[in-house]
Order: C-alpha cells, then sequence, then structure tokens
C-alpha cells in the first residue's frame, strides 16, 4: 500500500523532540496559548515574511476574525473563488457578508486575476485570493486592482506555507495572511490549529482581543469576541515542526518534480507551476475525465488517493442561497470534476513515486485519446 499521507512517518523522525516538547507544557501547565505559542507565533511570522502572527485553534478562525478585523460585515461583499475548500466560504458567511465568486485559471487553479474587476461592486470591502494545492495566486495583478478600488486583501494561505511568489512568502502580500495547521497540512498540528499574519498592528491588536472574548486584558472585554485560542501543546508541537518546514517542503518539490518526469511524454494532465514562483506542493493533482476509474484501479493496486475537491462550493446545497447556477464558473466545474490528488508527502520515496506512476500510466493506456485531449486543454 503506498498511503496518500503518512503521518506516521512524520512522527517517528521526531517523535523525541516532540514527546519533550509536550512534556514542557504539561509541566508548565499553559495549556491555552502561554509561552509556546507565542513563542511559534513570533517564528512563524518570520518565516512568512510578516511582523505580527496571531495563533489561534483553526484555519476557518484565521480567515473569519481576519474579515472581522478589516471591518466586514452585514450587507458587505468578499471575492473570492467557488474551487476551494468550504471554509474559505464559511468564514465570509460568519461575518454576515455575502460571497461573490470569479472563476480559476484553468493552469493554476488560483483566482483568475482578468474576471476580477468585473466581479466588484460599491459593496465590496475584500478580496480572498486561495493559494491552492501549495501554489500562490497571481498576487501583483489582484494587489494592484484591490489598491484601486480601496479593498482589503486576506490570502488564503491555508495550504500554502512557504510558497512563494517572486521572492515573496505566502501570506506576506496582502493586508493578512491566515494559515491551517491542521494536521495533514504541510506544516500541520497534532489536532487544530491556525495563525494570521500581518503586518498592521491594528488588525492585529483586534484579532487578539477577538480569539479571546474580545478582552483586552482580564474580564474588560471591548469587543463581542469568541473562544478561538491555540493550545499551549499545539505550539510546542508546531515549533518542533518548523524547524523542520524547510527540508520536509524541499522533500514535496523533489517528489514532484520526480512525478514530473515519470509523467514527462505521457497523456497524464501534471500540475502547472507558475515561473517566479516556489509551489510546495500540498496536493498533486492530475487530471482525468475517467477519475472514478482511475480512483479505483489504483486502489485495487494498493494506491490510495484524494480528491480535492469533488464539487465547487457554488454548487454545494449549503450555499444554494448565494444565487450561483451550474455552468457559471466552467474552469471551477470542470476542475472539481475531474482532479484526482496522488500521493504526496515528505517521506514518500522515490521506489514509491515509480509505483504510483506505474499504476497511473497504465490506467490512463485505458483512455488515450481522452487523456491527451486534456493534458492539452489544459
Amino acid at each position: 500500500m503506498v498511503p496518500f499521507v503518512d503521518l506516521k512517518a512524520q512522527y517517528l523522525s521526531i517523535k523525541s523532540e516532540v514527546d519533550a516538547a509536550i512534556q514542557g507544557v504539561l509541566e508548565s501547565c499553559q495549556f491555552t496559548l502561554g509561552s509556546e505559542v507565542q513563542a511559534f507565533e513570533q517564528e512563524f511570522a518570520a518565516y512568512s515574511q510578516a511582523k505580527l502572527g496571531m495563533g489561534v485553534n483553526t484555519g476557518t478562525s484565521a480567515l473569519h476574525l481576519s474579515l472581522l478585523a478589516a471591518g466586514v460585515g452585514r450587507g458587505d461583499e468578499v471575492i473570492t473563488v467557488p474551487f476551494t475548500f468550504v471554509a474559505t466560504v464559511s468564514a465570509i458567511d460568519y461575518t454576515g457578508a455575502k460571497a461573490v465568486f470569479v472563476d480559476i485559471d484553468p493552469k493554476t487553479y488560483t483566482m483568475d486575476p482578468a474576471k476580477l474587476e468585473a466581479a466588484i461592486t460599491k459593496n465590496t470591502k475584500a478580496i480572498i485570493p486561495v493559494h491552492l494545492y501549495g501554489q500562490c495566486a497571481d498576487m501583483d495583478p489582484i494587489l494592484e486592482i484591490a489598491k484601486r478600488h480601496g479593498l482589503v486583501v486576506i490570502e488564503d494561505a491555508c495550504q500554502a506555507h512557504g510558497a512563494e511568489y517572486k521572492g515573496r512568502r505566502a501570506g506576506s502580500m496582502g493586508d493578512m495572511g491566515c494559515f491551517s495547521f491542521y494536521p495533514g497540512k504541510n506544516l500541520g498540528a497534532y489536532g487544530e490549529g491556525g495563525m494570521v499574519v500581518t503586518d498592521n498592528p491594528e488588525f492585529a491588536r483586534t484579532i487578539r482581543m477577538l480569539r479571546d472574548w474580545g478582552a483586552e486584558k482580564k474580564y474588560h472585554h471591548v469587543l463581542k469576541g469568541y473562544n478561538f485560542r491555540m493550545e499551549g501543546i499545539q505550539g510546542a508541537v508546531l515549533r518542533v515542526k518548523l524547524r523542520r518546514l524547510e527540508a520536509w517542503t524541499e522533500a514535496r518539490r523533489t517528489a514532484a518534480a520526480h512525478y514530473d518526469r515519470l509523467f514527462a511524454g505521457s497523456a497524464v494532465a501534471t500540475p502547472k507551476a507558475m515561473a517566479d514562483a516556489r509551489h510546495v506542493y500540498h496536493i498533486y493533482a492530475i487530471r482525468t475525465a475517467h477519475r472514478q476509474a482511475w480512483q479505483e484501479s489504483l486502489l485495487a493496486q494498493g494506491i490510495q488517493s484524494g480528491i480535492h475537491y469533488p464539487t465547487p462550493v457554488h454548487l454545494l446545497p449549503a450555499f444554494a442561497d448565494l444565487g450561483y447556477a451550474a455552468g457559471q464558473f466552467p474552469h471551477s466545474e470542470a476542475a472539481a470534476k475531474e482532479v484526482l490528488s496522488l500521493p504526496m508527502f515528505p517521506e514518500l520515496t522515490q521506489a514509491q513515486c515509480e509505483e504510483v506512476a506505474r499504476a497511473v500510466l497504465a490506467v490512463a493506456g485505458h483512455h488515450p485519446a481522452q487523456a491527451h485531449d486534456l493534458a492539452k486543454a489544459i
């Protein structure tokens, strides 16, 4: 069996350090926020080329509080993409604002800047570009449009720890950047976790209050806040793992490059990395018009795979109230029907990559014409 991800292998490689870090929190009894979270906030913000970091309980909370800090509320509109995890849109909904979608670029799966300006109205307050699968959105034109219209830019970097765009790190380019530390992320906690990074001290101050019941100090509640604090154990674990993130990222990039070589010249449609960018391959997604057959064939050969994501948000029943219909975002809808995520994790070996590639190439051979046409289309 080649697993889709192997969290146990990673834990075993750092077991002694992680165990000691957890034991330290148990002995200090700083279970909520505390010194380990504070140290991690500083270290991760610096890693992300930002000045300030605010640890929270999830990536969803990071998005939610960033929107609130930006003053987004009822009657406002926030522009994002429909091809993303539902949390991006849920965070907008939590504020009372309305999500407005623009389609993706079919090569990168990120926001198409050429479609952005037409979606802006007098009610637009913010833009959330999603750095999907480990690749940054095309940020320069997005930032230029936002500046011209006086809009806040909040980066959804929940899948893009350490990704870069023209030398700038994910999370450092907009007004705020939001990260998830869900266990399967490139930098994953042993539970839930999230963070907002920013250079703006007022945004930071507001988020710190909002995550802790809106309190400026104990029992002095300035805002109507939430219980969105990061746990001490997660901060301690993430500090240990952050020290290895660059090595793990390069291991992912090496595995992706190996996949690319193995699929070169074949009918398999592989991920497209932008020029002047550092893709960190949270997901290595190929495309096929015969996804179910391919996935079943791979599993029969002992190879796990995933689908990220099978339904674009505008077609989910939960967000039918937004009023969108099938056909409005064709690139997002096509990607949702065709993407198939192959095993990708830092400990993935060259032999495992070759085993996966052999199986994919074998099943691709059953549908060569369709696969070839798809590869040319994207």
